[in-house]
């Protein structure tokens, strides 16, 4: 009997010493760690969706923020494909989905039956401005010698875009063109599904010069593979020698950004807790150090506030694509 009250009194100890995995739904609580979170990218390894999903993932698990984050990549339609399987996945708090403001173009070139106003918005993370980039051995040695060939003949520079029409890859040479003189419907744009599909044009000569996130080729630009050309925000890139295009007499500037979304439908404790969780990890200086290291700008913005910004972006784009003949 007393063998039996002390086995009785360890087991009590045990639980009440050893804290319990906190699994994301488990309880009513939205500030708890959340395990087993899958985490959706929409394009293919490499890009930036996929970029920024990797390098929270390990953000938040570095910072204890998350245990078991699970990152998968299902490509296609320019990310419209990962938008239906969300949206499809009604309920489920243990899933969102990276994404960005090529996500809300391709819902028009490609007339998706889902649209990001079906999903429950959780956070904007960050922005960063796009880079004109070409090859080392590239014929075109500076921005200016890049224009006036492409204003001579527009067709004959295919541009390369790591995302599909409508998308950010596609919207900042559009922009870029129409303020340099060069008739945007006469843009010969050549679509990639992600900056890791496009890079591999850009260094075979494929393309003349592409268009892409700084993040996704820092690499290739330090080793000496690729040269910027210009950079299409509003502020020259520390550690990138090329000049905004408004310093090239391009008066134009864009930036990109990327988020994180939720399936519809999902619970109330579920969606304050990813809120929370992703709020938790802007603050942390593991998210601090990635924002530096691939020069992302912090542009957080959770929940509701993310849900107004989201809703204000369709309506831009849907603008341009109109313009374009593409909406």
């Amino acid at each position: 009997m007393v063998g039996r009250l002390v086995a009785v009194v360890a087991a009590i100890a045990a639980v009440l010493l050893i804290p319990p995995l906190i699994v994301s739904g488990g309880d009513d609580d939205p500030g708890q760690r959340v395990r087993g979170l899958r985490v959706l990218v929409p394009n293919s390894p490499g890009g930036g969706y996929d970029v920024t999903a990797r390098t929270a993932a390990k953000a938040m698990e570095d910072s204890d923020l998350a245990s078991a984050v699970e990152v998968f990549n299902l490509p296609g339609a320019g990310g419209t494909v990962g938008l239906g399987r969300l949206v499809n996945e009604r309920g489920n708090g243990k899933l969102v989905m990276s994404m960005g403001l090529g996500v809300v173009g391709s819902v028009y070139t490609n007339k998706s039956p889902s649209t990001l106003a079906e999903t429950t918005p959780i956070a904007k993370l960050i922005e960063e401005p796009d880079i004109v980039v070409v090859a080392d051995d590239s014929e075109y040695g500076d921005i200016g010698e890049l224009l006036a060939a492409w204003r001579a003949d527009p067709g004959a520079l295919p541009v390369g875009g790591g995302s599909s029409p409508g998308g950010p890859d596609h919207l900042a040479p559009m922009l870029m063109a129409e303020a340099a003189g060069v008739e945007p419907r006469a843009v010969n744009y050549v679509p990639f599904d992600g900056g890791g599909e496009l890079l591999a044009s850009v260094l075979g000569g494929k393309v003349a010069f592409g268009v892409s996130g700084i993040g996704e080729y820092r690499d290739q630009i330090q080793a000496g593979d690729l040269r910027v050309l210009a950079v299409t925000g509003p502020e020259r890139i520390d550690g990138v020698d090329a000049p905004t295009l408004r310093e090239a007499g391009v008066d134009v500037s864009f930036t990109n950004w990327r988020g994180i979304v939720a399936p519809p439908g999902i619970s109330d404790t579920d969606r304050d807790r990813l809120i929370a969780v992703f709020t938790a990890l802007h603050a942390s200086p593991q998210w601090k150090d990635a924002l530096a290291r691939n020069g992302w700008t912090d542009a957080f913005q959770p929940g509701a506030e993310f849900g107004a910004f989201l809703a204000a972006e369709n309506d831009r784009v849907a603008g341009v694509l109109k313009g374009l003949g593409l909406a």
